[in-house]
């Protein structure tokens, strides 16, 4: 305990000179993980993988350093030929009884530190991540430094940490100062792209010409672009105008209804609403989609051709707003006693200075005008990819009670959901999600020539999806007559090296126990309310 909470103290003391130098040296190297091997062979393998098509097997898979080498067909279920088996390799994993599919892909994360508000180290989220079998991301904005983020990527793609590998997407505000017209908003994102930006995240109030010229500047560069459209901008640059000017991606659903009015230009707000009371924000979110265009109707289907033809891509994030629908339900999550450390417990406690803290007296009425913007939300979404478009999977975690890891699961449940089969979750979890990040000639896909990144897990996740979840399942064992829990990740390879996913999420328990341990709190649920 009291090596890790002073690893912890020198991370939090190094954290600011490692800030400036670009540096990312605060978070511990590579402790997990095996490999890569010369020649490690998977056999027995039932693989879903990442382009769509049904679960096919069994499979010996090989793989040689960090590429799949081979995925060798040595019969059918039940008539395994033993004639045709790969060659013995360095290492061996029996995955009879198994799930193997492409790495997971998270388009929307922020990897917050011990100095956000969350007050988290990274390696406990990076952990997290892998440990639910997520091997790529796209880091979406933070308070870090480009260069920090840039130095994680760098270091995760040298595997010296455990960690997915990583894209840098910074918030366009954050870039640099003054940036209030159109040159400025250019030389902006040039310097993000000198700086080791892969590409822009939009958020925020961004005066029109600004945004337009710097998604232009962006589209010039090749470099991938992404919004978050916040109100203060929706008026003049919703999802129709944005993609218009060469906006790639859209995070959430900001922007979408909008585009969608009827008989409006802005949205019916209250007279006395204030955008920044968070209460009042999300409580009229939760009244936006039926403002908008009837699903099937004139409009609704303008706006989806148009998004469908420019090839534009939807990251949801519905786990991001699930408390918004149910409360109770999100923060009594079965993971929060032992994977959720305090300091980001405090923050999601309902306060007026922590951003997605809302809950200062949330309502029967406000879940009920939730749950009907959810079924409209959820409705384009499995629309849109019924027809063609691009749909991925991204968690937005570490606000609003959604947990690092189990709220990308979660996310995968809502779009099972919203209309998804399960085969149709996992290809945008891979497949889908590598397309959006455009890395899908080298992940996403089960193939030889591919990066090994690949997830295992016992069972079907098809079956059911909360296999994949850190905390699994529960199941009743009739010879025993007792109630077992089953489930969770058991690897996640990435660049061939293998991480026993259990071993990493005992990590983190151990990150909580001494966490509470160090606050003089006991090991159970940590209370929302103070008179509980």
């Amino acid at each position: 305990m009291r090596r890790r909470a002073a690893a912890w103290l020198a991370a939090a003391l190094l954290a600011p000179a490692a800030w400036a130098a670009g540096s990312a040296a605060d978070i511990p190297a590579r402790d997990q993980g095996e490999g890569p091997y010369a020649r490690l062979v998977i056999r027995n393998a039932m693989v879903i993988d990442g382009t769509g098509a049904p679960m096919q097997g069994p499979f010996d898979l090989v793989v040689e350093g960090d590429r799949i080498a081979e995925v060798r067909a040595i019969g059918a279920p039940g008539a395994i030929d033993a004639s045709r088996r790969a060659a013995p390799g360095e290492r061996e994993i029996d995955a009879t009884g198994f799930t193997v599919m492409p790495g997971f892909i998270d388009t929307h994360v922020h990897l917050h530190t011990l100095q956000d508000e969350q007050g988290v180290p990274p390696e406990y989220v990076l952990k997290l991540w892998l440990a639910h079998g997520v091997t790529s991301v796209r880091e979406v904005g933070s308070r870090k430094p480009i260069e920090w983020l840039a130095d994680v990527k760098r270091r995760s793609e040298r595997n010296e940490i455990a960690a997915p590998r990583i894209q840098v997407f910074p918030f366009f505000g954050a870039i640099g100062e003054d940036v209030h017209d159109a040159d400025a908003a250019r030389e902006a994102v040039a310097q993000a792209r000198r700086r080791g930006a892969d590409g822009i995240k939009f958020i925020g109030a961004i005066p029109e010409d600004v945004l337009y010229a710097a998604l232009d500047e962006a589209e010039r560069l090749g470099m991938p672009t992404t919004m978050h459209h916040a109100q203060q901008v929706v008026a003049y640059a919703d999802v129709l105008r944005t993609s218009s000017h060469g906006l790639d991606t859209m995070e959430h659903w900001y922007g979408l209804p909008e585009a969608m009015f009827v008989g409006r230009r802005l949205q019916d707000w209250p007279v006395e609403f204030v955008n920044t009371d968070e209460q009042m924000r999300f409580a009229q979110a939760g009244r936006l989609w039926r403002q908008a265009a009837e699903p099937g109707s004139a409009r609704w289907n303008e706006v989806m051709d148009t998004l469908l033809a420019r090839g534009f891509a939807l990251s949801p994030t519905f786990t991001a707003y699930l408390a918004s629908r149910d409360l109770m339900r999100m923060t009594n999550a079965t993971w929060h006693t032992e994977y959720t450390l305090p300091a980001l417990w405090d923050f999601y406690r309902p306060s007026r200075r922590h951003h997605g803290s809302y809950w200062f007296d949330w309502t029967t009425e406000q879940e009920t005008d939730w749950k009907e913007n959810y079924r409209l939300w959820m409705a384009f979404v499995n629309e849109y990819k019924n027809r063609g478009g691009l749909v991925g999977v991204g968690s937005d975690c570490g606000y609003i009670y959604n947990l690092y890891g189990f709220g990308y699961v979660q996310e995968l449940e809502l779009l099972r959901e919203a209309g998804f089969s399960p085969l149709e979750v996992i290809h945008a979890a891979t497949g889908a999600g590598a397309r959006i990040l455009g890395v899908d000639d080298e992940v996403g896909t089960v193939r030889v020539g591919r990066k090994a990144d690949l997830v295992l897990v016992r069972g079907n996740p098809l079956a059911n999806l909360r296999l994949l979840s850190g905390t699994g399942t529960i199941r009743l064992d009739d010879a025993s007559d007792r109630v077992r829990r089953v489930g969770g990740v058991d690897y996640t390879i990435k660049d061939g090296i293998v991480y026993d996913a259990r071993a990493l999420r005992e990590d983190v328990r151990a990150m909580v126990r001494e966490a509470k341990a160090a606050r003089g709190l006991p090991d159970g649920p940590m209370p929302v309310a103070d008179d509980h």
